[in-house]
């Protein structure tokens, strides 16, 4: 079949730690000492190496491994110079976003094995978790038939994933992420709705706190009231749309697993 020419990430968009990955800083110490192993024994031997998973997936991370291997593939020279790899080897992938099959290859890299035994354990990192969050990602959003859905896990992990993870989300389907570091990738911001926090800075007063919220952020940016505060998302719901009126967006509901909505 066809396939019809997509854009690639920039890997300049990407901040990579290049030196540190040259160097196999990242990579496990038995891809480092392969590479020595190589070079010192001047064996250069041409390889063909097959990427793939076990499972039926999203395919995410693959922008991102192949900017690892251009930048980053190669030898420091005997003055400590680095020699470029890239242009010896050929690489040919799937695309972000692509539907892939159990043991489906999704990248093959062929060329000296030396100029990239160091960068196995970061390229099929990315894979591993780009690939999880966006195949997560486009789960809900299939489970929600239609309905936009916003990813929201920022909180929940550290805060160096969030570039990458909130694209993984994005290209599977989400409508919008919570962090500007989620949407860095594609040139967007977060977004999100009324958080507890300012709900219960004024008092609990559900109504008061969007109210506000609409008075004061820009008009551009859709009012999202969280109306399980008083643990009463219909009571609640029916109040702030009675005093919002039209600048409300849509309410969120996110009563706690250990309570019972009245």
């Amino acid at each position: 079949m066809l396939r019809t020419e997509r854009r690639r990430l920039d890997p300049a968009i990407l901040n990579l730690p290049v030196e540190k990955m040259r160097d196999g800083y990242y990579s496990d110490v038995y891809f480092n000492r392969a590479r020595e192993i190589l070079e010192k024994d001047r064996y250069h031997p041409r390889v063909r190496m097959q990427v793939f998973q076990r499972n039926q997936a999203v395919l995410c991370g693959i922008d991102e491994a192949i900017a690892i291997l251009k930048l980053c593939s190669g030898r420091h020279a005997p003055d400590g110079s680095w020699e470029d790899g890239w242009d010896r080897l050929t690489v040919r992938a799937l695309y972000d976003g692509d539907a892939i099959a159990p043991f489906e290859t999704v990248m093959t890299i062929e060329g000296d094995y030396a100029l990239f035994a160091h960068l196995e354990t970061p390229y099929l990192g990315v894979l591993a978790r780009r690939t999880r969050i966006a195949t997560n990602a486009r789960a809900i959003v299939d489970a929600a038939g239609g309905k936009e859905v916003l990813f929201f896990p920022a909180r929940f992990d550290h805060h160096l994933v969030q570039t990458g993870d909130g694209y993984a989300a994005y290209i599977s389907g989400a409508l919008g992420v919570s962090t500007d570091a989620n949407a860095e990738w594609w040139g967007s911001r977060g977004m999100g709705t009324v958080p507890h926090a300012l709900i219960a800075a004024y008092g609990g007063d559900t109504v008061r706190a969007t109210q506000k919220f609409a008075d004061h952020i820009d008009g551009s940016v859709n009012v999202i009231s969280l109306v399980d505060f008083d643990n009463d998302c219909v009571g609640t719901s029916l109040a702030v749309a009675r005093a919002l009126g039209e600048r409300l967006w849509g309410v969120r509901l996110d009563t706690s697993g250990t309570l019972v909505d009245r």
